[in-house]
Parts: structure tokens; sequence; C-alpha cells
């Protein structure tokens, strides 16, 4: 019996130190922050039917032809950037604000990519004026 627990002892440690090791280097292992050139943002967006347009100011609006609804009965939100941190607030018609925060993956004159908590991707073009 004594063998037979030293035995099942000595499969848990070796299982459990390369576990160990992993957990550690996933914790300690930072990725490097990406920033992107906040400039490159402000502008009107598009993927399918859903628009959005970033103003310079930090504000916006988003809308979806799709729904019949246009950019002059979008919803409004507030926009920062920091890094490759989006954030998006909501501004909801009868009150109250709605945060979502994406993660930045692409951002030139032309395109613009992030994911959300869930990691689904959302992919946008520039809208030419």
């Amino acid at each position: 019996m004594a063998a037979f627990f030293i035995t099942n002892m000595k499969k848990g440690l070796l299982f459990s130190i390369p576990l160990v090791c992993v957990l550690l280097c996933l914790t300690s292992c930072k990725q490097e922050d990406v920033t992107f050139d906040e400039s490159l943002l402000p502008g009107k967006w598009v993927s399918g039917t859903e628009y959005y347009r970033y103003d310079p100011v930090g504000t916006g609006v988003t809308w979806d032809t799709g729904d019949d609804v246009s950019e002059e009965e979008g919803q409004p939100f507030e926009w920062t950037l920091d890094g490759n941190q989006l954030t998006h607030v909501h501004i909801m018609e009868m009150g109250g604000r709605v945060p979502k925060s994406y993660t930045l993956t692409e951002l030139t004159s032309t395109r613009l990519s992030y994911k959300d908590n869930y990691l689904q991707s959302f992919t946008y073009t520039r809208v030419n004026k």
C-alpha cells in the first residue's frame, strides 16, 4: 500500500512541476503593449451596413443602415484610445452610459481592426469623404 502511495505521489509531482512552470511563465511573461497613432482614428468607418464616425474631440456616432438608421439618427458615444485599448462609452437615449472595451489589432489610414473581451474580431474600412 505504501509503495502504491509513493508511486502515485511521484506521478503527481511529475505532472505538477511542468504545470507550475507554465503558470509561472504565463503570469510573469508580460506581452509588450502596442501603441497606435490616435490621429488615424477620426473619420468614418464601415463594415457591411454598420458605420462608426469618430470625431477628433473624443466623441462619435454609430448607426446601421441595415436597420434603416441614418447617421443623423445614430447612437452617440465617447471614445478614448490608450495604447492599444479602445473604449467606447455609448450614451443611451433614455439615460445611462454603456462602456465597451476593445483591444486594437490594426489601425492604419484605411483599416481599423479590434477584438472585444470575448475575442470576437471587428474590421472596418475608412469611408472616403
